[in-house]
């Protein structure tokens, strides 16, 4: 009995020395292929920074600035010319409430003043005066009218407004808010103006 417990006592160290060794041998493995998947990960992810494309804002040339300019320039409302006329010195040309139509004062800046039509809280038009010294092509419209109220040249503007040209300067504007006030309206109120007082205007 004393030899086989020695024996076994000498199989069981040399089994536990064998277990020793393949645990250091799986946990040293273990170590390196995390080790590598680290190196990797870090190497792919500055890989992957240093190979992203920086993206750049195009640098604008003059040309760039210049046709940018014109585009303001052309959108921009013309320029009202030093000899234009105030816009208050438009207002005794205007037609007086009456008929149960309210003239109610609107607008009024140089070269230009504009009143409401209203009727029964409703604004039923837009009156207007404007000096075209300041706009000659709005004379145009009026160069072939057949058309004539209070002696001056009148032309249709599109399905809604009526204009008169007088002493081929002044542009006075009938302009329909609803539907009921009609072209025949238009002009009734147009010669309601004081178109005669207004030509002698300087």
């Amino acid at each position: 009995m004393g030899k086989n417990e020695s024996e076994l006592e000498d199989m069981l160290m040399r089994f536990s020395a064998q277990r020793r060794k393949w645990v250091a041998v799986a946990l040293a493995t273990v170590l390196l292929v995390s080790g590598c998947a680290g190196g990797t990960g870090t190497s792919s992810s500055g890989s992957s920074q240093r190979n992203t494309p920086t993206q750049t804002q195009p640098q604008k040339t003059s040309e760039d600035t210049a046709q940018s300019w014109q585009n303001t320039q052309r959108n921009a409302a013309p320029a009202v010319k030093k000899q234009a006329l105030p816009g208050s010195s438009f207002n005794r040309f205007f037609p007086k409430s009456g008929d149960g139509y309210q003239v109610v004062a609107a607008q009024e800046k140089k070269g230009f003043a504009e009143y409401k039509l209203k009727k029964g809280g409703t604004d039923m038009a837009v009156l207007s005066i404007s000096d075209t010294i300041s706009l000659p092509a709005a004379r145009k419209k009026y160069e072939n009218s057949t058309q004539t109220i209070g002696g001056f040249p009148a032309a249709s503007q599109g399905s809604n407004i009526t204009g008169v040209l007088v002493a081929d300067r002044f542009q006075v504007k009938a302009q329909s808010r609803d539907r009921l006030f009609t072209q025949s309206d238009r002009q009734t109120w147009l010669q309601k103006f004081d178109l005669q007082g207004l030509s002698r205007l300087q």
